[in-house]
């Protein structure tokens, strides 16, 4: 190996860990990359002002607080990087963003990239319809087109599943959640699946919200939650511990009542989603289990 390769690799090497030290990067650079998503109701979506809300972005922000006085950097600034489904492992592994507050499912293929904060949320993936379809199951959905978001998991999901197994729909792939929800809306196609929550939140901010229902078999029980870089424990240890006393104190409960339970912007309608008997365990005792701790046969 001659001196110039051994040089690139002592390079290479010694900068790798620079990367997983969120709270050096952070301070070296001055700033927080907050990942949100546009259109995760209400989890993470933007309002009226184009600016990013939700349960998440409240629980992120209290984070950034807890990192400010870790760093002593009350002025620390605060960017936000919209993220898709596609691209929202790959920035924060390539240290683009520092904490992703959307609607990521912690799964056991994941945590091989990334790591995840203690669940906050946990959702179970269904499918929306208009109710003049007269759709109830998975196994009237042969030949038709279901919508879906790209990046996520939800065709998989409805394969494996024994009544979906051997229904030939057809794929509908929407950029992200919101244009996923369009295809339902305008007929392109008969289904959406994805996490109830978010298929709630769309039919609640949708232009006629008593057309839609939730129906079918729950195809998965996910634990959402808040992603960070892998391999970076005193950063996860931050916002795990930051998350906890918000259980703790109460506040997740009161956030929870916030964002779920009363009217949202930007159209001040409730969801009306009351909280699920898992997370209320969750919240007594927070965990960080991937989704295969909850699905097992």
């Amino acid at each position: 190996m001659n001196k110039a390769i051994t040089l690139l690799l002592a390079a290479l090497f010694a900068s790798a860990p620079a990367l997983a030290d969120t709270l050096a990067k952070v301070k070296d650079g001055g700033s927080i990359t907050m990942g949100i998503r546009e259109s995760s109701y209400p989890l993470s979506y933007l309002d009226d002002k184009q600016q990013p809300i939700g349960y998440h972005i409240d629980i992120c922000n209290r984070v950034v607080d807890a990192v400010k006085a870790k760093l002593g950097m009350p002025n620390l600034k605060l960017a936000h990087q919209p993220v898709t489904s596609q691209n929202r492992i790959p920035l924060i592994t390539n240290g683009t963003v520092d904490i992703e507050c959307g609607s990521t499912t912690n799964n056991a293929a994941r945590q091989n990239q990334v790591a995840f904060a203690v669940t906050t949320f946990v959702t179970n993936v269904r499918m929306a319809v208009k109710k003049s379809s007269g759709i109830k199951s998975l196994a009237q959905l042969g030949g038709k087109p279901v919508a879906t978001t790209t990046g996520t998991t939800s065709v998989q999901l409805m394969r494996a599943h024994e009544k979906g197994q051997g229904v030939n729909f057809k794929e509908a792939y929407g950029k992200d959640h919101a244009d996923s929800f369009l295809l339902l809306e305008t007929d392109r196609a008969v289904a959406f699946v994805m996490d109830d929550n978010l298929l709630a939140g769309l039919i609640a901010t949708s232009k006629a919200p008593n057309d839609y229902a939730i129906v079918g078999e729950v195809l998965n029980v996910e634990p959402i939650a808040i992603m960070v870089r892998k391999d970076d424990p005193a950063f996860k240890a931050l916002v795990d511990d930051t998350i906890k006393g918000m259980m703790k104190s109460g506040e997740i409960d009161k956030l929870y009542a916030k964002w779920f339970m009363s009217p949202i912007p930007p159209k001040n309608v409730s969801m009306n989603f009351p909280m699920s008997d898992k997370l209320k365990e969750l919240i007594k005792a927070p965990s960080d289990a991937p989704a295969e701790a909850y699905n097992k046969k």
